[in-house]
């Protein structure tokens, strides 16, 4: 993870979702929102070519799939935190999210609130991270 601010990459297939949530992002203090994108080949090939912290998934993209994106970056080393915000929050959906490390999984009719929260629990567990490797 990035000192400083969290750089984020949204993953998101509605341009109307994707331009709500670049405005919460930008009122969001230490975010960086990196990019914008809604296919999952253009997902992995940022988070393969630029410093990620964390990745905002939809599900259902334009092609492919925010799972996909999980899968294809799965053997590497990227150390992007995945949040999935979804319409789809079924239980089967949860569960193969977490099967590939997803720890945070957000319903967008329900919780599309909460990511600010979580983006400040994402750096403050990164931060504690750095100090503890400081000492």
């Amino acid at each position: 993870m990035t000192t400083g601010s969290l750089r984020v990459l949204l993953v998101e297939d509605s341009a109307v979702l994707a331009d709500r949530l670049s405005e919460l992002l930008n009122h969001v203090p230490g975010v960086t929102l990196v990019d914008k994108v809604d296919t999952e080949s253009a997902a992995v090939g940022v988070v393969r070519s630029q410093s990620i912290d964390v990745m905002i998934l939809d599900l259902h993209l334009r092609q492919g799939t925010g799972l996909g994106v999980l899968r294809s970056l799965a053997d590497e080393p990227h150390g992007a935190v995945a949040i999935v915000l979804t319409n789809y929050a079924l239980p089967q959906y949860r569960r193969a999210a977490s099967d590939l490390g997803v720890r945070y999984f957000l319903d967008k009719a329900r919780e599309f609130e909460r990511i600010p929260d979580v983006l400040r629990e994402i750096a403050d567990a990164a931060s504690r991270h750095d100090q503890a490797d400081a000492t």
